[in-house]
């Protein structure tokens, strides 16, 4: 397949391009204005960043992607890893496109990067897990927004152990040049002050990279999340919180919502 369409434009975020070019300037204003202390040159090695409907969770990822547009590093490639919701797999799996689709254009896929892993039998390349899946999709225009365009390595995380996980991020690891993205919601349908409750501990073991302490029901990437960690603490780098918020916060209803948080490893 040498292109993977985009699966959830028009559903997660506008299909239109201009309408989404406009859309991801108005999130990363409403950030910039919200936190205007993010907005320093600190390095970004990876993030954490939510992946819902950009209603939802957008304000969010977009302080995110705040923080990496200001890292001193030029983003030279990307390494986008979350969970499968609609395909099960129990492995890290690659897609086998070489660029994938947005509005705002195609991704090119590292395809080099990609074929050595799968010859090392670190991934495996699964297009169905990919095909309707959002978690990493979502990314992609934020990261053609504040990145231009940049190569990719989408890889959807299975029931893993973190330490599997890790290992592979370490095979990609690189220089400073190289950004992971980890994407994963929070807690899922609660009322607001539950969920605050629950993704304040939540937040609180991800700032000190203590994956141990994450259940798989606290964030729907766990997996992920979870494997960063763990590569972050062998790589001795820290986790600091960039926003923490849910879709009652951003969209309105408190009775059941979902939670999001930004996160900046470096």
């Amino acid at each position: 397949m040498p292109t993977r369409p985009a699966a959830v434009a028009g559903l997660f975020y506008p299909a239109d391009q201009e309408e989404l070019r406009s859309t991801l300037e108005s999130l990363m204003s409403a950030a910039r204005q919200r936190s205007p202390s993010q907005v320093r040159a600190s390095p970004v090695k990876a993030l954490i960043v939510p992946h819902a409907g950009y209603r939802y969770s957008g304000p969010v990822a977009a302080s995110g992607y705040l923080s990496l547009a200001a890292s001193p590093a030029k983003v030279e490639r990307v390494v986008l890893i979350g969970p499968a919701h609609r395909v099960a797999t129990d492995h890290l799996a690659a897609s086998g496109a070489e660029r994938w689709a947005t509005p705002l254009g195609s991704v090119a896929i590292d395809t080099r990067r990609r074929d050595l892993l799968v010859e090392q039998g670190l991934i495996v390349v699964d297009d169905r897990a990919h095909r309707e899946e959002h978690s990493l999709e979502v990314q992609l225009p934020f990261v053609q927004m504040v990145a231009g365009d940049v190569p990719a390595l989408p890889l959807l995380v299975g029931d893993l152990p973190a330490g599997q996980v890790a290992d592979v991020l370490d095979a990609l690891w690189d220089g400073p040049g190289t950004v992971i993205i980890a994407s994963t919601d929070l807690s899922h349908y609660w009322d607001q002050e539950t969920a605050r409750r629950l993704d304040g501990e939540t937040a609180a073991a991800i700032c000190a990279a203590e994956h141990w302490r994450i259940e798989p029901d606290r964030a729907c990437g766990a997996h992920a999340l979870c494997g960063l960690l763990e590569a972050a603490r062998r790589h001795g780098l820290g986790v600091r919180m960039l926003d923490l918020r849910t879709s009652g916060d951003t969209a309105g209803d408190l009775s059941c919502v979902v939670g999001y948080g930004a996160f900046a490893v470096g």
